[in-house]
């Protein structure tokens, strides 16, 4: 996935680095609404799973996904995975 910022575009790692300070940032948000366990990790599970079919989409969608998660959405995925049994 290629990204510019003001002109300059992004190296995988510094597209990496915001990703992940972008699903820091949202699991930071749904531990004050009491969700205390929640990790990056497990925000990036849940929006890239949308992803597995049609591949990466363009930077702003990514952002735009992690940003606009959804508490319900994000307990959804989470249920759905404790009965697949893909423990998070």
């Amino acid at each position: 996935m290629e990204a510019q910022a003001g002109g300059t575009e992004l190296t995988d790692a510094e597209l990496n680095r915001l990703i992940e300070e972008l699903c820091e940032s949202k699991a930071e948000e749904l531990r004050l609404l009491g969700y205390d366990e929640v990790r990056g990790e497990d925000v990036w599970a849940c929006v890239s799973e949308g992803y597995r079919k049609s591949g990466m989409p363009p930077l702003y969608r990514v952002v735009n996904d992690i940003l606009s998660l959804k508490p319900s959405r994000f307990m959804n995925y989470i249920t759905l995975s404790m009965y697949r049994g893909e423990g998070l």
